[in-house]
């Protein structure tokens, strides 16, 4: 018999992982704890393969999990889309700027999908300096801003929290003393707030490398030079990711999303809106 996977146990399991925690996904769904942990059991005898590493601080995908994930969020949202843009073709142009770090996961496919499902629809993704970024709003280049709330070019329209994770290379000893960090370089809006859970443990540090890119922090991790601060999304096959006690708790991210004023009401605008929001 062909297996099936639900897209209400998808759905579990893509929130469990972006909460990093069953108790705050079950939040999130209004489901019971166990009801949850429940279905998530339900998907890995589906699968095949445990899903999640579950620890006293959270959870995070295994191996497995993180191959499961991309297909089980582009599944849900195409389901979305296809439930609610069925028969409703969509035209025009909508510039999406974005925080790097999701450009660097599965948000720009989302977006791929619904340029697939609308093919006189045109889509620009850009992702640039804050300054850049204020200029292209302003000038209609983007309608829609999805990056950290300090940043965006106007008061958000929703906001969502985020959890980062300590990534470590191989070979990386995350007892030494000072601890080698790989940092985002100024301006990071998180870079501050890292720093201060590594003081507020008690924990001495060094900046063993620096970079304005995502892809200059992950050779630096990738190369074994310390750890750092990311997004699960953005953690490698061989990175580990520490959530024990020999590393702090991390705070979360703060995301928003600005959008022009002047795109109310536009079919094309609330699609691309809305497939931003159910992945992020």
């Amino acid at each position: 018999m062909a297996r099936d996977l639900e897209t209400v146990l998808l759905r579990s399991f893509v929130t469990a992982v972006r909460a990093g925690s069953i108790s705050r996904a079950a939040t999130a769904l209004g489901h019971s704890q166990p009801a949850l942990s429940q279905q998530l059991r339900k998907l890995e005898g589906a699968v095949g393969h445990p899903l999640l590493h579950r620890s006293p601080s959270g959870v995070s995908p295994t191996r497995a999990g993180e191959e499961l994930l991309p297909y089980a969020e582009r599944i849900l949202s195409l389901c979305a889309q296809a439930l609610t843009k069925t028969g409703h073709a969509l035209t025009g142009h909508c510039g999406v700027g974005l925080l790097e770090d999701l450009a660097a996961s599965q948000l720009p496919q989302a977006l791929a999908d619904l340029a697939r499902l609308h093919p006189g629809a045109t889509l620009e993704v850009l992702t640039v300096s804050n300054a850049a970024m204020r200029e292209a709003y302003d000038n209609g280049r983007v309608q829609l801003v999805l990056d950290a709330v300090p940043d965006i070019p106007a008061p958000p329209r929703w906001t969502v929290r985020r959890p980062l994770v300590w990534a470590v290379g191989q070979g990386v000893d995350v007892t030494v003393d000072p601890l080698p960090v790989v940092l985002f370089s100024n301006p990071c809006f998180w870079r501050t707030s890292v720093l201060e859970s590594l003081e507020h443990a008690g924990r001495r540090w060094r900046v063993a490398f620096e970079s304005n890119s995502l892809i200059g922090v992950l050779a630096a991790v990738r190369a074994g030079l310390g750890v750092a601060a990311l997004m699960p999304a953005n953690l490698e096959p061989g990175m580990a990711r520490h959530d024990a006690d020999a590393l702090p708790v991390l705070p979360d991210v703060e995301l928003g999303l600005a959008r022009h004023p002047r795109t109310e009401g536009d079919p094309l605008i609330d699609a691309v809106e809305t497939a931003l929001r159910r992945m992020v």
